[in-house]
Parts: structure tokens; sequence; C-alpha cells
């Protein structure tokens, strides 16, 4: 369970700095709280697939050359190889982008790592529509086929707070990951100082009952944001679940957010088909809890070429166009108060 604040919720740092020009980053979150475990436990060890610039985990290359393994455009073999290197004592962090990961080496992730719950952490770069490379390096569907793996732990995580803690607990687990990863400057949403990652926990980061927002991955970013201008221009009062952790997911906390509320709302960077949605569905109707339930995502479709914001805003993933679907739901015009005309 994530460390409450002192009102009894997991804190976010402040929305008008998380959201303004002036957004906190951090550098290579994954990259760094890799090396620093590392600099600690010699069984750590980092493979990547011709990507290690662009998965952060070049940093342990460059300070560990003797146990960083670079295999080349092969990602078959890099899961193949980070589950022998796991059968000889060794903890591997295997990097690529998750459309690769997924498609080209599903078979391998099943039979080499979850099948004998080998202790492999699979990092997993480009999630959902965060390129504008197009259909071949979209990862919209890793969630989906990864959840339905025996074995495995399955996390996207919001932010660089979420990274560093994740990638420390990732590490002391024994047995098989699939991670989600942001690169490169990734903001900070989540408050370091009283956020606690802990794997299949949820954060009720924002308490609320008018509507919930249960969201994943860098999506929570945006409930945040949205429920913040829910609250300042409508008086709704939306609560905020992130969910870090897809399996094995968090179906108490799930369960008591939604059951107050008359709409529940989920956020996910990943096709709507079995993932973050499909997961709650399933969830709030074997507890036999029927809010009106709306799922936000990408559609069941290969996805053009085109830049991330272009994307966003094309596929109403982006803040605004979500906050405009939460206001239907709730039957409200745009910027009119609760209290006043807007039903």
């Amino acid at each position: 369970m994530s460390k409450p604040s002192q009102s009894g919720f997991t804190s976010a740092m402040s929305v008008t700095e998380t959201f303004s020009e002036e957004v906190r980053t951090v550098d290579k979150p994954f990259g760094k709280a890799l090396l620093e475990i590392a600099r600690k436990r010699t069984d750590i060890v980092g493979l990547t697939a011709d990507l290690g610039k662009y998965t952060d985990i070049d940093v342990l290359g460059h300070e560990f050359p003797d146990r960083f393994f670079q295999v080349g455009m092969a990602e078959q073999n890099l899961v193949g190889i980070a589950a022998g290197l796991s059968r000889s004592g060794f903890t591997p962090f295997a990097t690529t982008y998750c459309v690769f990961a997924s498609r080209r080496a599903y078979e391998q992730i099943a039979l080499d790592v979850a099948l004998g719950r080998a202790n492999v952490k699979i990092i997993a770069g480009l999630p959902g529509l965060t390129t504008g490379y197009g259909a071949t390096h979209q990862g919209i569907d890793d969630l989906a086929l990864i959840r339905t793996m025996p074995n495995m732990v399955v996390i996207d995580p919001c932010d660089a707070t979420d990274i560093e803690q994740a990638v420390h607990a990732i590490a002391e687990y024994s047995g098989p990951v699939y991670m989600r990863c942001l690169r490169g400057q990734v903001p900070v949403v989540l408050d370091p100082a009283t956020y606690r990652f802990k794997i299949g926990a949820a954060a009720l980061l924002q308490p609320g009952g008018d509507i919930v927002l249960i969201s994943t991955g860098l999506m929570t970013g945006r409930a945040l944001e949205v429920a913040r201008q829910l609250l300042d221009e409508d008086g709704i009062h939306a609560s905020v679940l992130h969910v870090p952790t897809l399996k094995p997911l968090d179906v108490e906390n799930i369960v008591a957010a939604a059951k107050p509320a008359p709409i529940v709302v989920t956020l996910e960077n990943h096709t709507v088909l079995n993932g973050l949605g499909t997961a709650v569905t399933e969830a709030l109707y074997q507890a036999e809890i029927r809010p009106r339930l709306h799922k936000i995502g990408i559609p069941p479709q290969f996805i053009e070429c085109g830049a991330s914001d272009y994307l966003w805003e094309k596929y109403d993933l982006s803040t605004p166009k979500i906050l405009s679907k939460c206001r239907q739901l709730l039957g409200l015009r745009s910027g009119l108060a609760k209290s006043g005309n807007g039903s």
C-alpha cells in the first residue's frame, strides 16, 4: 500500500507546477536508478537490442562494461540470453522498445522467462503513443499481450518518481517482470516525499465522490489535471486512483474507489481492449458493482505516423479531450459550476 499523506491519500506534486512551462523533469530515471542498484549488487547486469542510448540503459554500460551486453537487433536472442543469465545467478534487466518485446519476442518471454519464473526484468520503451514512428513502433497492445501471460508482473509507471521506485522494487522481487518505461527527460508528477511504489498496489492520489478516474502510466498526470479543472471550473470532486501495476491487480482498492461513485472513467496509453479498462471492468463485475463506466484509450487499430501531440488530440487522449468527455458524462457544459445551470 502506498504511503499516505496526513490527509489520508498519497499526494502528487502541485498540478500547477507539474503542467506548467517549468515542469520539473528527471533525466534518465530508469538508467540512473539501475546504476545505483548495480553499484551495490554485482548480480545486476544489463542487456539491450541495439537500443542502449534510447532506453537509457547506456549509463550502466558506461560504468560497468563487463556487465552490459549489446546483442544487436535480435530481440528473441535478447530474451533468451537474459533467461540464461538468470539461471546462472544474475539479475538481468533487458531493454528494447515495447512493441518489439511484446510482438517479436512473445514466445521467448512466455517459454524462456514466464514458464519457469526466470528472474528477468524486461524494460519496454516507447509505450503507446509516445513516438511518431507509426504502426511499426507504437506499442499499443503490449499490456494486453503480457497481462494474459502466467507468472508475469506487469507495470506501467506514471513518471520519474514511479520509475525510480519501481526499478528498486523489481530488482528486489524474485521473478519475471515486464515494465513499460518513459525515457530521456521524464516529468515528475508524483511527490517522492510521500508516494511509495509497491508491486500490486494502487494509490489514491485525489479523493472525491462525483466521478472516479482510474488511470495508469502517463495518463495519471492527465487525470490529475482533469480533476483539478473539474473542481476549479465546475465544482466537481473527482477522485484519481493511480494503478501502476496491472498484474497483480489491486482489486480491493479499485473496488473501494469505484463503489461510492456513479461514474468511473479508465484512462490508459494503450488499446481499450484487454488493458486497464478491461481489468477494471472485470474487477467491478466480480464485485457486483455497476457504475456508469467509460474507457478512454487507444482505439483497436493501427495508428498512423504523426507527432505525438497530434495523435493524442486526434484519438481523444489529450487533457482537453478527456476533460470534455468527463463533463459530457457528468451532464455538464464547459466551465459551468455544478451548483449552476450545468445540467
